[in-house]
């Protein structure tokens, strides 16, 4: 992808404007799907997995311009229990830090594949698959990653299927999960989240892709 560095943000408010164009809308997941309250994270804290293996937050590093988590849930429904989902748009100040962060993911699955999302939630089995740029069909961003494992609540029982999927593009990192529940498969977590995701990517290179017939570049496609 052909990146104009004018319209990369550099200020932390930049940041927090693209992040909301970006993040999608509950209906992006199907039109079941509604807001969860709190519908969107705390701007100046971030998740940070700590040495117990239980996540926490923490103010954001002076590497992260900006991050926002939202918030979304399919309401139980013909016999399937709420399936709860979320989007993730995070805005490092340069490229090798939003690599570093992917990195993280790779490390905190070796070092806990078991993790305390909150006080009832339980996610484990983790296991992550990494792809590079031209790797395993990864055409659209500089590194993906796609987390696997299982997930239980006090609040909807389980062990249900538990999707993370990152992509990182240039300095931005985007992710998009889901939490299983009961009569939901692996594979419908799959489609709940692929618009979503792809729709994050196509919005951000709007934001920040260089106009090709300025650069002559040709036509976008996405690289």
């Amino acid at each position: 992808m052909d990146i104009d560095p004018a319209e990369l943000p550099t200020t932390r408010a930049q940041a927090a404007a693209l992040i909301r164009k970006v993040n999608p809308e509950p209906s992006a997941f199907g039109p079941a799907a509604v807001r969860r309250t709190p519908y969107e994270s705390d701007p100046r804290r971030w998740p940070v997995l700590g040495d117990d293996c239980v996540w926490q937050q923490q103010p954001l590093p002076k590497d992260v311009l900006a991050t926002l988590t939202r918030s979304y849930e399919i309401p139980a429904s013909g016999g399937k229990g709420p399936l709860r989902l979320s989007a993730v748009v995070t805005v490092h100040r340069t490229p090798e830090q939003a690599d570093w962060e992917n990195a993280e993911v790779l490390e905190e699955m070796m070092r806990c594949p078991t993790q305390q999302l909150r006080s009832a939630e339980l996610i484990t089995s983790l296991n992550d698959v990494p792809s590079a740029f031209g790797d395993s069909g990864n055409g659209y961003a500089d590194d993906a990653l796609t987390e696997l494992g299982k997930y239980t609540s006090a609040e909807a029982g389980g062990p249900h299927p538990y999707i993370w999927e990152q992509t990182r593009i240039g300095q931005f990192t985007l992710a998009v999960s889901a939490k299983g529940a009961k009569g939901w498969s692996r594979a419908e977590l799959f489609d709940r989240l692929l618009d979503p995701h792809v729709g994050m990517r196509a919005r951000l290179r709007a934001e920040i892709q260089r106009d090709p017939s300025e650069s002559g570049a040709g036509t976008k496609d996405g690289r």
